[in-house]
């Protein structure tokens, strides 16, 4: 086996080529312009947020997204009270459907089989989506977060990569952003692992991240690659960083989540994929400005989801440090994930143009006096 050495940062390339398996700007709502045309249905936003502008050209937009760190731009902004997001679709009328999801394959079917139409997921689980549909189901939109996954492991059985060898170590589910990236990573380190089994050199073991504190305690798994928050509670319950994943990318920036919409949606709807992206870049902004604050009302809100509660202080202010908001989607890293995940053996080479459209978030940016977003790998809509 080599020795430890840094994952290789991968230039971004177009084509991934043939066919395929497997992010407080408040601004004026009621005087948001919106890029396409609406039909004013007549439609109303709750009594809470009485509508104050032109209505959208639908009265309902279903929207997922995981109760995690990485995803706090959404539960922030979706939230009942004040959120952002919210906000900007229900005082133009329309009301916010919300699922929440563990990992992004269940988004990717669920949005496929019509159930959600804009999402926030990880990049992978979008890649393999877009490419398993041809390039016709969605597009990334807009960035949310960079960071916040960890390799973490009992340290009694794990000291080293070295000892990786033999041991079970989870991730959230088959073919979401975490496993390629332990995929990747353990490939790169001259480990041997059956990408669809996770049996090998080191058994990879895909457990939902709510069940795998309850693994690690309980002895069935050595370590976990997993995000935020599930990294913080590892550790606090005696696990050991292994692994910052930062360490992996230059900068220490990589796409954790970012936002997409189906075509059929986007296409017919823009104005409300344009209404989430403004709360968006609010929430990102707001975050940004009032991080205490934010992770706070993130906290409390957790609390609030279905079964959730929220995070002791040792688990929180930890994974929240351990990401950073943005509305850039770091493009050129879900184009080097995607490479990952075709020497992994989940992808096979495919391309990805038209993965991308920042058009409505860049108009959003412009309109809020910020920079727009120029990089998109070359994988942009034509």
């Amino acid at each position: 086996m080599n020795a430890a050495r840094p994952h290789a940062i991968r230039p971004a390339r177009r084509l991934i080529a043939a066919a395929a398996a497997l992010p407080l700007l408040i601004g004026s709502l009621a005087a948001c312009g919106y890029g396409s045309d609406a039909d004013d249905d007549g439609s109303s936003a709750s009594a809470d947020t009485p509508v104050s502008g032109e209505s959208l050209s639908t009265d309902e937009v279903a929207i997922g997204y995981f109760a995690n760190i990485t995803h706090a731009t959404a539960v922030v902004g979706l939230r009942e009270d004040g959120g952002l997001i919210r906000q900007e679709l229900e005082s133009h009328g329309t009301e916010p459907a919300i699922q929440t999801f563990n990992a992004g394959p269940a988004v990717i079917e669920a949005l496929n089989a019509g159930s959600i139409d804009v999402a926030f997921i990880g990049p992978n689980p979008a890649i393999n989506g877009f490419a398993q549909s041809g390039g016709e189901s969605l597009r990334i939109v807009s960035g949310a977060a960079s960071g916040g996954a960890s390799l973490v492991v009992n340290p009694d059985e794990i000291q080293s990569l070295d000892d990786l060898a033999g041991k079970d170590i989870a991730t959230p589910q088959l073919g979401n952003t975490q496993d390629v990236a332990l995929l990747s990573y353990l490939a790169d380190n001259g480990y041997e692992v059956d990408a669809e089994a996770g049996t090998g050199d080191v058994s990879v073991l895909r457990i939902a991240n709510a069940d795998i504190p309850a693994a690690f305690d309980g002895g069935d798994i050595d370590g976990a690659w997993v995000p935020e928050p599930t990294a913080s509670k590892l550790v606090a319950g005696g696990a050991e960083t292994l692994l910052d994943e930062g360490e992996l990318w230059e900068n220490g920036q990589y796409v954790t989540t970012h936002v997409i919409a189906s075509q059929e949606f986007l296409s017919e709807h823009e104005d409300v994929v344009e209404a989430i992206i403004r709360g968006v870049v609010g929430t990102n902004g707001w975050i940004g400005e009032n991080p205490d604050e934010a992770k706070n009302t993130f906290n409390a809100e957790l609390g609030r989801l279905p079964g959730g509660s929220e995070l002791p202080a040792e688990v929180l202010d930890p994974a929240w440090e351990h990401v950073e908001f943005t509305n850039d989607p770091l493009a050129s890293t879900l184009a080097t994930g995607a490479e990952n995940a075709v020497n992994a053996g989940l992808l096979e080479e495919t391309d990805l143009t038209g993965i991308y459209d920042l058009s409505i978030l860049n108009r959003v940016l412009a309109d809020e006096g910020l920079p727009e977003i120029t990089d998109d790998a070359g994988l942009g809509v034509e």
